[in-house]
């Protein structure tokens, strides 16, 4: 689905991330960790083509990212949600046609129907109609996760979902990304909070990465 293989990132002729190699198999669970500043979010935009590495190769559904031109690359990413870390939203759309907009932007039909049941997923069907807003943290995040998933795609990257949400919407929040895991997606989680990894792994066989002195490791059994 997604492999990297000794990839790396340079950013002002300095390098970010170093022989970085993962092969994300369909179906499987990861946490991406790290301190502030490690590259977490740089690691995922490398997962999803949204950055092209300055070494290594990256490969999307097979394909080198090298060899895909950018029609292609938008393509492939519509088989990637991506839940990013500030859920920026278009403040004079509604919350449905927020979630609705990688649909449009495809020129593809949006079903009102499933939209409704999508949102009724994420616990916000009653406010289908508000603007983003009028929403809390909380709201926006699983708001967030609707649009990220509302092209059916197979993977799903998020980047600190719950830094800015309390301990139960954190919860509520990882049990619908467990969920999805549990339909076959293939979900990477971008954190920083290792009590929301253990919580997970008492639910999910969770494999966990740590991004440290730009390379990526296996982190340790005491997570």
């Amino acid at each position: 689905m997604i492999e990297l293989q000794n990839a790396a990132m340079s950013y002002g002729g300095g390098e970010l991330l170093s022989q970085m190699s993962l092969r994300l198999q369909p179906g499987s669970f990861h946490f991406l960790t790290g301190p502030s500043g490690a590259g977490k979010t740089t690691f995922l935009k490398l997962c999803y083509g949204e950055l092209l590495p300055s070494g290594g190769h990256v490969s999307l559904f097979g394909r080198d990212v090298f060899r895909m031109d950018r029609d292609e690359i938008a393509r492939t990413r519509q088989r990637i949600g991506v839940v990013h870390q500030d859920c920026q939203f278009l403040d004079h759309l509604s919350l449905a046609e927020n979630v609705a907009l990688p649909l449009t932007v495809a020129g593809k039909p949006v079903n009102s129907a499933e939209l409704m049941e999508l949102l009724g997923w994420v616990g916000l069907k009653r406010h289908a109609d508000a603007l983003p807003p009028q929403l809390s943290g909380g709201e926006r995040q699983r708001a967030a996760l609707a649009r990220a998933v509302i092209m059916s795609p197979e993977v799903i990257l998020a980047d600190e979902p719950t830094g800015n949400v309390d301990w139960e919407m954190s919860q509520r929040l990882l049990a619908l990304l467990i969920e999805l895991n549990r339909m076959g997606k293939s979900v990477v989680i971008a954190t920083h909070d290792l009590n929301l990894i253990r919580a997970a792994k008492a639910q999910v066989s969770a494999r966990v990465l740590r991004i440290a002195n730009q390379r990526l490791h296996l982190a340790g059994a005491d997570l």
